[in-house]
C-alpha cells in the first residue's frame, strides 16, 4: 500500500495514510470512531481502502467516495464472507472494487468489480550483482539459495512445503522475509539463486512481480496469476501439485539459469508502477465526478 501511494505522489498526488490499530474484526472495528472524527476535519476526492476489513471500517465510518480493493484471501474466504462483502458494497455503494487478478474476479462475482494488479517500482526492483548481495547479506557464496519472499510465521504461506522441498536438495539454503524492511527486499531478490512461493492462495503477489522485476528464476504453486504472468518464460516453473518432491525437482531445474526475461515480462504487460498509477487516476478521477 505504501508502495502504491508513493508512486502516486510521485505523479502530483497528495496522499494521506489513515492506519488501521488492532487486528481480527473487534480490533478493526474500534478504528470507526477515530476515522470518522478524522474525516470530519479533511475533504478528500477519492477514499480508497485497502482490504474488505478497512472497507468495511471506512464505510460506517462515512468515507465517501470510496474506492475498495480487495486482496486474495478476503476473496478466498468462506461464501459468507463474500456475501458480506457484496452486501457492504450495495448498501454503502461503494464507487469501485479492484481486484488483483481475473481469478479473484471469477471467485468474488461482481461484475462491475476492475482487475488491476499492484505495480512494481522498476526504479526499486532490478537486477543487481548476484555476488555483492550476497556479500551484503552475508550469505554463503559456497552454496545455493532460496528465497521465500514473506514471513514464515504466516500460515497462508505455507512455510513448511517449501522447507520440506528444500531439504530433498543438497547444499541449499532457505530464507525468509522476517520483519525484512521493504527497501531491503531487492538485495534479497538478487541474492537468490530462485524464489520460492508455496502459499495457499493469493491474489495477484506482489513478491512474484519484484522478483520478475529483478529478472530473478522463480518456482511457485498454482495459485493467484502466477501461471499467467509467468507463462513461457525461461527458469520460471509453476508446479502442478503441492508436494514436495515436484517442487523439489523445479527448484533444480531453475537453479540452473542465472537470469530469466521476467523484467521484460513486467514491462510487456504494463505492471510497471506507472503504468499502474494512471489506472488508478482514472478511477479517482470518474469517482470524484
Amino acid at each position: 500500500m505504501k508502495n502504491q501511494g508513493d508512486a502516486l505522489v510521485s505523479d502530483g498526488v497528495m496522499v494521506d495514510y489513515f492506519l488501521i490499530k488492532g487486528k481480527g474484526i473487534r480490533g478493526y472495528l474500534k478504528n470507526v470512531r477515530p476515522l470518522r472524527k478524522y474525516l470530519d476535519g479533511h475533504s478528500y476526492d477519492a477514499i480508497h481502502a485497502h482490504y474488505s476489513l478497512t472497507a468495511f471500517v471506512a464505510s460506517l465510518a462515512g468515507a465517501k467516495p470510496l474506492v475498495v480493493s480487495l486482496m486474495g484471501s478476503d476473496v478466498k474466504a468462506a461464501g459468507w464472507y463474500k456475501f458480506i462483502i457484496r452486501l457492504f458494497a450495495w448498501l454503502f455503494r461503494w464507487k469501485a472494487i479492484i481486484v488483483k487478478s481475473n481469478d479473484m474476479y471469477r471467485d468474488l462475482g461482481i461484475k462491475p468489480a476492475i482487475v488491476i494488479p499492484n505495480g512494481v517500482n522498476m526504479d526499486c526492483f532490478k537486477p543487481m550483482d548476484k555476488e555483492e548481495c550476497q556479500k551484503r547479506l552475508e550469505w554463503n557464496s559456497m552454496k545455493k539459495h532460496i528465497l521465500f519472499p514473506a514471513n514464515a510465521a504466516r500460515l497462508e504461506k505455507d512455510y513448511p512445503l517449501a522447507e520440506a522441498a528444500v531439504k530433498l536438495i543438497p547444499c541449499v539454503e532457505l530464507h525468509a522475509f522476517d520483519q525484512t524492511p521493504n527497501e531491503e527486499t531487492p538485495y534479497w531478490y538478487n541474492a537468490a539463486d530462485v524464489v520460492l512461493m508455496t502459499s495457499k492462495w493469493e491474489g495477484s503477489p506482489n513478491a512474484i512481480k519484484e522478483a520478475m522485476a529483478c529478472s530473478r528464476p522463480i518456482v511457485a504453486v498454482n495459485v493467484g496469476d502466477i501461471a499467467e504472468r509467468t507463462k513461457g518464460l525461461e527458469g520460471c516453473y509453476v508446479a502442478t501439485t503441492r508436494e514436495p518432491g515436484e517442487l523439489a525437482l523445479l527448484l533444480q531445474k531453475a537453479m540452473v539459469f542465472s537470469q530469466t526475461k521476467g523484467r521484460e515480462r513486467i514491462i510487456a504487460d504494463g505492471l510497471d508502477a506507472r503504468n499502474i498509477n494512471q489506472r488508478l487516476l482514472e478511477i479517482y478521477n470518474c469517482v470524484r465526478a
